[in-house]
């Protein structure tokens, strides 16, 4: 019998979508030296290491990211309490928004995603730095 999903992700994406900003690569091009602005890629470090990365961007990887935003857990990061905008992104846009409601939802404001993510980025021309492998 197959499986009957409540939520499917392209509802959830449909819904994240609705709910959270979406900023587009060629504007997020425009943003990249604004001061107010972190970029922050929750992508998984094997994708970086693939892939590259944005130039500036804080790495935090989508498993974390609700630890590292509240200040009562002991993982929490003081960058999520800097009162930047935070600017999210994912590969192609989708662990992105979901991300960034999440975190929408927790009061971490204000955020924002890349529709399309890092390739979009990569599509649009924006710059890449290339990562070391990691050793694992």
């Amino acid at each position: 019998m197959p499986l009957k999903l409540k939520k499917t992700v392209k509802q959830m994406l449909a819904e994240a979508n609705a709910e959270v900003e979406t900023i587009q690569a060629a504007d997020a091009l425009k943003l990249r030296d604004d001061p107010n602005i972190l970029f922050v890629d929750i992508r998984d470090i094997r994708e970086l290491d693939r892939d590259g990365r944005i130039p500036g961007a804080l790495h935090a990887p989508r498993g974390m990211l609700e630890f590292w935003v509240d200040p009562e857990t002991p993982y929490h990061r003081e960058v999520f309490a800097s009162g930047k905008k935070f600017l999210f992104f994912c590969a192609g846009g989708g662990r992105s928004a979901l991300a960034a409601q999440t975190l929408q939802q927790m009061g971490l404001e204000p955020v924002c995603h890349l529709g399309g993510g890092f390739n979009a980025w990569k599509a649009a021309g924006g710059p890449v730095d290339s990562v070391k492998r990691h050793e694992s």
